[in-house]
């Protein structure tokens, strides 16, 4: 049985439930309820859980097989964000989600230093009415995000339904995330000062693959770090598109994850000695050699306002569909004067 029009779900208690009520009711609840435990936690507390005719608010309760439950869910609450009218450039919207590409310098969720014009304000604006709620509350449903300087794609659910079901696709690693990078220097497995560098291997075809664990920089607690104990393991894959330079001093890579940390490409790239161009807190702002890139190059690459970082492709499965989606972005203009400017013309991706 699912939520009937007066937004009540009702079911049974399936046999040998777990002790707790919580955590019988997270197995039990049908699917197209959409409910979390931490959702379920919360509406036991808020006194919208019956078993068996009887208002239950303790989650610790042991309920029996064959219970009958009733959820009343209240209408989701207006969120306490502000919707904007700031411009979105929207790839796909549907009933259950919207994929973006964000340009460089927008934040995706408020917080104490940016309270307003982020990409979650824009969304309440744009998405209005369509936002069925996530978690009881109508906003929009972040299941990863990109930094602020970093341009390209990301998904954002807009009913619990796709929530659930599009962060369980990236806790699973599931999902198809590939950027588009400019770094100094060129990760070939040709240079031997790679294969020292703890962490890094290369795969067949050049592929260089950097294994650590990040966690918090033990002084600067808004950087990451690479450690091999403590943090999350983490790791990164990346392949050379074009060196830049003559003699090469710098290159447009493609980077792609197979987990999502914080600053995951910008630390592991600069663990490998290969920051990216314009990222002031990994990459170190070299000068790259003036008889290899000429003088504009060194002062395009110089001059470089942000990390040389886009998500140019994502793919994942429609959470109501199933059908596989991916979606690609350009390089934006930016990344591709800098890449001209470093003698690389055409097809640049």
């Amino acid at each position: 049985m699912g939520a009937s029009p007066d937004t009540r779900v009702a079911f049974r208690i399936e046999a040998d439930p777990p002790a707790r009520l919580d955590k019988a009711l997270s197995r039990d609840v049908p699917d197209e309820a959409d409910l979390s435990r931490s959702r379920l936690v919360r509406l036991i507390a808020d006194g919208a859980v019956q078993v068996n005719g009887a208002v239950v608010t303790d989650p610790r309760f042991r309920v029996e097989a064959g219970a009958e439950v009733q959820i009343v869910l209240p209408e989701a609450e207006e969120s306490h964000m502000a919707g904007e009218a700031i411009a979105l450039a929207v790839i796909h919207e549907d009933d259950d989600l919207i994929v973006i590409d964000k340009p460089a310098g927008m934040v995706v969720h408020p917080a104490p230093g940016t309270p307003d014009g982020t990409l979650v304000n824009a969304l309440i604006h744009h998405c209005g009415d369509s936002l069925s709620g996530v978690g009881g509350e109508r906003r929009p449903g972040i299941v990863h995000r990109i930094d602020k300087e970093t341009s390209g794609l990301l998904v954002v659910a807009k009913t619990d339904r796709a929530h659930h079901g599009l962060a369980a696709q990236f806790e699973a690693h599931s999902v198809e995330r590939r950027y588009l990078a400019v770094c100094y220097g060129v990760p070939d497995q040709n240079d031997p000062r790679l294969h020292g560098i703890k962490g890094t291997s290369f795969e067949p075809g050049n592929i260089l693959k950097i294994q650590t664990h990040l966690g918090r920089h033990r002084t600067d607690r808004q950087k990451q770090a690479v450690s091999f104990q403590g943090g999350r393991h983490a790791v990164t894959r990346v392949r050379i598109v074009a060196p830049l330079g003559t003699p090469p001093v710098a290159a447009l890579v493609e980077c792609w994850l197979e987990t999502g940390r914080t600053h995951q490409i910008r630390v592991h790239l600069a663990h490998a000695g290969h920051g990216l161009i314009g990222d002031p807190v990994y990459g170190g702002r070299r000068k790259l050699a003036e008889k290899s890139v000429g003088a504009a190059g060194q002062a395009a690459a110089l001059a470089f306002g942000r990390q040389a970082l886009h998500a140019a492709t994502l793919g994942f499965v429609h959470p109501a569909t199933g059908e596989a989606l991916q979606f690609s972005s350009p390089m934006p203009p930016d990344m591709r004067a800098l890449l001209a400017a470093l003698g690389r013309t055409g097809d640049l991706e």
